[in-house]
């Protein structure tokens, strides 16, 4: 067994907010990896939080992220297991972070989950289509199975940037929003989950009604 100080212990309850035997039996099966240490405490952390999931998540807060400028806000509803978490500093932080995200990287869903067959379907075959027009300008064909792998590729990449779960962090680009909410879950002891959103932004929508009434306009002068 390694040795394992009180500096270490001390080190990697910081980072996690683990229990002290807690941090020093993470870093005991590292063998004194305090990076390691950290995995194994999230692990066990998201399982304990798993098995109190069967508790509904009604808690939270709906939070109004407004960008400045007043151009662009958002509505988003994050949920927790108890109030007294939903009240606390870290729970409020993260719900601020995830308006800005919605925000800055104008997500379509929360998970990949939401999006149906026929959506996926839809994109496959557009990606397809330019796939099939960069060859025709290179003049090179690419055999049929390395088509799907690229194609699949495009879809998996496009999933990564329209799940908000998914996105990296606009403040911390190396975790995803999905990774921070597990850290939040690990360190609260509770399920922390997006539940919905809504995204506005000014002005949305207009050219769209406009061209609409200009062809309603149109269809009536030529009765």
């Amino acid at each position: 067994m390694p040795d394992i100080s009180t500096t270490m212990i001390k080190q990697l309850r910081q980072r996690t907010g683990a229990g002290v035997m807690d941090c020093k039996s993470a870093l005991a099966e590292a063998n004194g990896n305090e990076d390691e240490a950290v995995k194994i405490i999230q692990k066990k952390g998201l399982a304990k939080v798993v098995k109190r999931a069967g508790a509904i998540a009604t808690e939270g807060a709906i939070h109004a992220y407004v960008h400045p400028g007043s151009r662009l806000g958002v509505l988003v509803e994050v949920n927790c297991q108890t109030d007294f978490v939903g009240r606390g500093e870290d729970f409020k932080a993260f719900v601020e972070l995830v308006g800005m995200q919605i925000a800055s990287m104008n997500p379509l869903f929360v998970r990949r989950e939401e999006i149906t067959q026929p959506e996926r379907n839809e994109r496959r075959e557009l990606f397809a289509a330019q796939v099939r027009e960069e060859q025709e300008k290179s003049g090179k064909k690419r055999p049929e199975n390395v088509v799907d792998k690229i194609v699949d590729g495009k879809l998996e990449k496009w999933i990564n940037e329209v799940c908000l779960v998914e996105q990296a962090s606009v403040l911390d680009n190396e975790k995803t929003i999905g990774q921070l909410a597990d850290d939040l879950s690990v360190k609260t002891g509770e399920k922390i989950s997006i539940r919905r959103f809504v995204r506005y932004e000014l002005g949305e929508g207009f050219q769209e009604k406009k061209a609409d009434l200009a062809s309603e306009v149109a269809e009536v002068l030529s009765q």
